[in-house]
């Protein structure tokens, strides 16, 4: 099975504002840039939308390391997800989870691939973290979307 990392990263021009979201695959020596945007947004759906189009990159199942600094990612797939799904898409305050659609997105996504979620904190040391927020800050200003191998 081969072994992908997958970085991603959200942004938002204001909160909700002008999103972008990037992603980058890499497996051995091969690495793919993704990019897009939406005029409305917030940064929470931007961060789910990178690990979304990143696992949606793959063809085939592959052992799969997320690293995201969305703590907010990290925490909804590998721990919150499973009372929402408990409780039908509600969370403990008895309201409807935000996202929902996009939370069980990923999580058909990342049930095709034998994933772990890393988070890693943002703008700091982490190169790929920083040339992902680059991407989604500049897809959030210009909205715009493309790929880079």
């Amino acid at each position: 099975m081969k072994k992908i990392r997958l970085i991603t990263d959200g942004s938002c021009l204001g909160n909700p504002g002008r999103g972008g979201w990037a992603a980058i695959l890499r497996y051995d020596h091969h690495n793919k840039e993704m990019w897009g945007s939406a005029p409305h947004t917030t940064n929470n759906r931007m961060e789910l939308t990178a690990a979304i189009e990143g696992l949606r990159g793959l063809r085939e199942r592959c052992e799969v390391e997320v690293v995201t600094d969305s703590e907010y990612v990290k925490n909804g797939i590998t721990l919150w997800i499973h009372g929402w799904k408990r409780k039908n898409w509600m969370t403990a305050a008895r309201k409807p989870v935000l996202n929902q659609d996009l939370w069980q997105e990923l999580d058909e996504l990342s049930a095709r691939h034998q994933t772990t979620w890393t988070w890693t904190k943002g703008h700091a040391t982490h190169a790929d973290n920083n040339r992902c927020d680059e991407l989604a800050v500049r897809a959030a200003k210009e909205q715009s979307s493309g790929t880079k191998p």
